[in-house]
């Protein structure tokens, strides 16, 4: 008999009566048999004063950590009320040192490992993130007789790895004179904003100056 159906408030119910003078599930550290409960409840059980002390102190843990919990998990339906009734059974018998079988060690060992080089190849498995940010910038010309266009054509011509283009207008600024403002989407670790107005005000016939109007990452 196990502790039934935890996502109900009769489960929930029985193992709050199960943990009233236990810290864990089995024995007096946390095991695979708090992760197998754990896993089985599928929200906060804050109306249950006992499951929800045990419960925080299961989440504290991290996935990782709890794969490496000693034990071997066990179906929900063999843990609660006949683990408890085993070890009273098994009381006579019971090492104060923790000593157990070579070979049940050996076995619970690998099954750690191997949980822990899943998890670890779930986790290289991800794509990792590449920080990108937004840049909006302003190219300003030296007259108003400047062919914009062309310093639009100049400025789209600075090609790099991890540097896209995007939308264009231009801004009036004054006395007729009109800027250019351009937005482009940058990988931060290969292109940064000294690059760009280095690379734009190269353009020295063309372009008076580059101001960064924003910055935001994406």
């Amino acid at each position: 008999m196990g502790f039934g159906d935890l996502k109900s408030a009769s489960g929930l119910q029985d193992l709050d009566t199960y943990l009233l003078d236990k810290s864990y599930i089995e024995g007096y550290v946390p095991s695979q048999a708090d992760v197998a409960v754990f896993n089985a409840i599928s929200e906060r059980p804050v109306k249950f004063q006992n499951v929800l002390r045990w419960y925080n102190q299961i989440a504290s843990y991290s996935e990782e950590e709890r794969l490496a919990f000693p034990g071997v998990q066990k179906p929900l339906d063999q843990c609660g009320s006949t683990c408890g009734k085993k070890a009273t059974a098994d009381d006579d018998n019971f090492d104060l040192f923790g000593s157990e079988d070579e070979e049940e060690s050996k076995e619970q060992e690998r099954l750690k490992q191997q949980r822990l080089a899943e998890y670890a190849a779930k986790k290289a498995a991800k794509p990792a993130l590449i920080p990108k940010s937004n840049i909006i910038l302003a190219v300003k010309p030296w007259d108003d007789e400047t062919d914009m266009a062309q310093v639009e054509q100049k400025v789209r011509s600075i090609q790099a790895d991890g540097l896209v283009w995007g939308a264009s207008k231009l801004v009036p600024v004054a006395y007729g004179i009109k800027a250019l403002q351009i937005t482009c989407v940058v990988e931060d670790d290969k292109v940064g904003t000294d690059f760009l107005e280095e690379s734009i005000t190269a353009f020295e016939d063309l372009v008076q100056s580059v101001d960064i109007l924003a910055f935001n990452k994406v």
